[in-house]
């Protein structure tokens, strides 16, 4: 795992492309606002305790999730992102075995990255998902269960999907998501509806190895190597064998960072 130098490396890297989204904290009931980064700030609150206010209302209701930096920026104020930058996010784990690989390769080659946590794999796995944290890395919600028909659901099971993931992950790590990835990138208005009632930006992605169906080490890595500064790239730390996965980030971190490509954790 990352030493502290190592987490003050990738965080004062995270500060300077402004990309720290998620607040810090306790264990507890998990909090009802976000950071005044993404929230857009709003007069002061009343003086004395307000134990009756009703929590704040939902984001806008998007229609389309966020596919590039740009867009990424357009709605969640913040630094313009380095003209060279890239995000890594990672989807489907914690897993006990590959992600601390994938974190040990992070912290090689001071990559802070996106964490796309399934709920249920968060569950039985806390002490990883606390390393994820513990790294300098960000977390994202990625369902309780990853239901590949998601987008068939009704409102109501698409957002118990989102509040039961929501809540064992902020329990877990102390890190409250204000970014959603729906599995396998599935959309419908209840799942937009869903992720802005949890006041969270939806996310897709621009680069995608398919690392997760095992194409071989060689197709990811020449996949990924076509990345363009400004997109979001798609990796998995879970749901099977990650081998393959681990074995390319091996290159093309280093390869990306020859070119002069930053990369930057949402």
């Amino acid at each position: 795992m990352a030493g502290l130098s190592r987490r003050r490396l990738i965080g004062a890297g995270l500060a300077a492309t402004g990309t720290a989204l998620v607040a810090g904290g306790s264990a507890g009931p998990r909090p009802t606002t976000l950071p005044a980064t993404v929230v857009t700030p709003v007069a002061g609150p009343p003086a004395g305790p307000t134990p009756s206010a009703s929590p704040p209302p939902a984001l806008p209701t998007l229609d389309r999730p966020v596919f590039t930096l740009e867009e990424y920026r357009r709605l969640v104020p913040g630094p313009p992102f380095p003209a060279n930058a890239v995000a890594l996010t990672i989807d489907d784990g914690p897993h006990p075995m590959w992600t601390p690989k994938v974190l040990r390769l992070l912290d090689r080659y001071h990559v802070p990255a996106l964490f796309c946590l399934i709920g249920n794999q968060v569950l039985g796995h806390e002490t990883v998902a606390k390393d994820i944290v513990a790294a300098g890395h960000h977390v994202a919600n990625h369902t309780w269960s990853h239901p590949a028909k998601i987008a068939g659901y009704v409102p109501d099971r698409v957002q118990q999907e989102v509040d039961r993931a929501q809540d064992k992950i902020y329990d877990t790590t102390g890190k409250l998501p204000t970014i959603f990835r729906s599995p396998g990138g599935a959309v419908s208005p209840a799942v937009f509806a869903a992720a802005a009632k949890s006041r969270m930006v939806p996310i897709n992605w621009t680069n995608d190895p398919r690392d997760w169906t095992r194409p071989g080490t060689r197709s990811i890595t020449d996949r990924m190597l076509a990345a363009n500064p400004g997109q979001i790239l798609l990796c998995h730390d879970g749901g099977g064998d990650r081998a393959q996965t681990c074995a390319a980030l091996a290159t093309v971190i280093p390869a990306l960072q020859a070119r002069g490509y930053q990369f930057v954790a949402l």
